[in-house]
């Protein structure tokens, strides 16, 4: 099975491909695409999340992988502009490590880099614990609000994480904890915009610092 997208826009304009965060899906930019409709623009579920669930076990490496491959077989030689949120984000900076000349432009907004090793040793049991709550629906729309999640989004929301499994969400959280800049990323080519929300943790904004120092092209 292939990576769910859908295309909305312009198709012989610029392409503008949107990479969700993590426990979301696609439709996180379904306000923003508005204003892009003058763009060929790509929302794209990544692999076991969103419509794209029934795709193999997830990774930042493998989603890269299938998002360069989609990219190659649709942009039909037009500049290529990608913005990735958080997990997407990440996704985005392996991506620009992996194909350096692909990508035109490119902005990565709260992307993780620093790895969290002890964290991650507590996140399987951690979410074996916790996942039953994800069905409750009380517990789901706590949930949502700490993603500002829009109430008229939250019913997709709770359906999308009432199905995901808790080896998804295990792997999904495993490799955000982590991720850390590829070695290959100092040769990315694009022209990158990386930025980071003023109120998060100190540890992102380091992050971004970190990503900004790696590449020459980022500002």
């Amino acid at each position: 099975m292939d990576l769910y997208y859908q295309e909305y826009g312009n198709k012989d304009a610029l392409l503008m491909v949107f990479l969700h965060g993590g426990g979301v899906s696609s439709w996180m930019w379904d306000k923003q695409i508005q204003y892009f409709n003058h763009y060929h623009c790509v929302a794209i579920d990544l692999p076991e999340q969103g419509k794209s669930k029934q795709m193999n076990n997830f990774s930042i490496k493998f989603s890269a992988e299938k998002v360069i491959e989609l990219i190659e077989n649709i942009a039909n030689k037009k500049k290529v502009l990608v913005i990735g949120f958080s997990l997407g984000a990440q996704v985005v900076v392996q991506m620009l490590s992996m194909k350096s000349n692909l990508i035109d432009y490119a902005m990565i907004n709260s992307a993780l880099v620093r790895p969290f090793s002890f964290v991650k040793k507590l996140i399987s049991p951690s979410v074996k614990l916790t996942f039953p709550l994800i069905r409750n629906k009380s517990f789901s729309k706590l949930q949502a609000k700490t993603l500002y999640v829009d109430k008229e989004y939250f019913e997709i929301y709770y359906k999308e994480s009432s199905l995901m499994k808790s080896d998804t969400l295990v792997r999904i959280l495993e490799e955000n904890m982590s991720f850390e800049i590829p070695e290959d990323f100092n040769k990315a080519k694009s022209k990158i915009l990386v930025t980071v929300g003023e109120r998060e943790k100190a540890v992102m904004k380091k992050s971004a610092k970190d990503i900004v120092l790696s590449n020459s092209n980022c500002i």
